[in-house]
């Protein structure tokens, strides 16, 4: 096999986008890292807090399917400026007295902008990688969002506890505007596009039919067990924290660093597992799709035994192990997705993926806000809630395991019998 060098500048841009990535997830977690303060200071019900939470994703996956397509017309370049512009706006108006109404508003036209962010990101760093090389730089653009939380939880939280929360939006305000001026300065669409023979030799597919792949199914029912966790995680981690297991909010901003950093370990070793495994010849039916969906599984299994473990640590522990395991799925799907889908039709293609599997965003931290709301103590219903994702996930891997085929994709829906390839 013949392998096509890596295009002058590739890596520069993957690094940009990081940057990317790293603002769009700070962005995420700042309401649930300030949520005790938030809830306190609006005199929020955990069922009003689980609705903030859920508020982000209500046109998340709506803006995901139609900047999708649009990003097959229009340069990313300048679809990745717009967006970045609308997150740093939307981040203002915290910083006076703010009613919860304004808070839920602001929130969902940040995700309004956020939500075609991570397929926006990944279309575009795939025109600087051919196939076989975008395991590693896809894996990169998902540490985005560890190291936005690694990073900016630590000086967020200080903010948070040293002057007020409101100033920590704003804070993410600016960041998102130097980044929009780094981008138009240093940011470059990549050479990797489809030409006109590419066009003739890859001709376009009825969506229809790319979106009742068993391997897109599969990518959506996996991933969004995942991300029932991620968005748990981003609106719930830090209050259980604290009102769940007594700690400090100061003390609870280190803490809420842990599942990220572990996820951030998960997602470069599974980069790096599936370039090795490709390498040597294995499927990407093995090197994708079982190394994606496997960990899913274990998650599961993890977050079932927290409310059966006795002790602060070790709950943490699990839950910070559990997290970090589901970040491989994140790794494999979209290279998975850009097997099969022709490039004129990979980033609606990725679009669409995305916008299903975050409406997990939508439900979990309002799932999560009413069993705390209806449970005898609060400790309790964040037990139950962790129990409602363990199941979550065990069912999202093992449909991964069932549904993720990608090798044979293509010669299916070119009508051809597919080859025989073994994981």
């Amino acid at each position: 096999m013949i392998v096509q060098p890596t295009p002058k500048g590739g890596w520069k841009i993957t690094f940009l986008l990081f940057l990317f990535m790293l603002v769009n997830f700070a962005d995420k977690i700042v309401v649930g890292l300030a949520g005790v303060p938030i809830m306190t200071e609006l005199k929020l019900e955990p069922e009003q807090f689980g609705l903030l939470g859920s508020s982000f994703f209500f046109l998340f996956s709506i803006t995901a399917i139609v900047v999708g397509f649009i990003v097959n017309r229009i340069d990313t370049r300048w679809v990745l400026a717009v967006l970045a512009t609308v997150w740093a706006l939307a981040q203002f108006p915290m910083l006076g007295t703010v009613s919860f109404s304004t808070l839920l508003i602001c929130r969902v036209i940040l995700g309004a902008g956020e939500g075609p962010a991570g397929a926006v990101a990944v279309h575009a760093v795939y025109k600087w990688f051919p196939d076989e090389k975008r395991t590693l730089p896809t894996a990169v653009l998902s540490q985005g969002s560890a190291f936005g939380v690694i990073l900016a939880v630590p000086a967020l939280n200080w903010v948070i506890v040293n002057y007020n929360w409101h100033y920590a939006f704003g804070a993410l305000g600016v960041a998102g505007l130097m980044w929009v001026v780094a981008w138009l300065i240093l940011g470059k669409e990549g050479p990797l596009v489809q030409t006109a023979t590419m066009a003739a030799a890859d001709p376009r597919i009825p969506y229809f039919r790319l979106l009742t792949t068993r391997t897109f199914i599969g990518c959506c029912a996996a991933t969004f067990g995942a991300y029932w966790a991620l968005s748990l995680g981003l609106t719930w981690f830090t209050p259980f924290v604290v009102k769940g297991l007594g700690f400090s909010q100061t003390d609870a901003g280190w803490i809420s660093i842990l599942p990220w950093v572990s996820g951030a370990v998960m997602l470069l070793l599974t980069g790096w597992v599936s370039q090795v495994l490709m390498a040597r010849g294995i499927s990407t039916r093995g090197a994708r799709g079982v190394l994606g969906a496997v960990p899913l599984i274990i998650a599961g299994l993890f977050f079932a035994a927290i409310p059966y473990i006795e002790g602060a640590g070790l709950q943490i522990a699990l839950l910070v192990i559990g997290s970090g395991l589901c970040g491989s799925i994140y790794v494999v799907c979209a290279p998975m997705l850009g097997e099969f889908t022709p490039v004129s039709q990979r980033g609606a293609v990725i679009a669409i993926y995305g916008a299903i599997y975050t409406l997990a965003g939508i439900l979990a931290p309002s799932v999560m806000g009413g069993v705390i709301q209806r449970a005898a103590g609060i400790l309790d219903g964040f037990m139950t809630g962790f129990s409602i994702n363990a199941v979550i996930l065990i069912v999202s891997g093992l449909l991964g395991l069932l549904l993720l085929w990608p090798d044979t994709e293509r010669a299916r829906l070119a009508g051809e019998a597919p080859q025989p390839k073994f994981a």
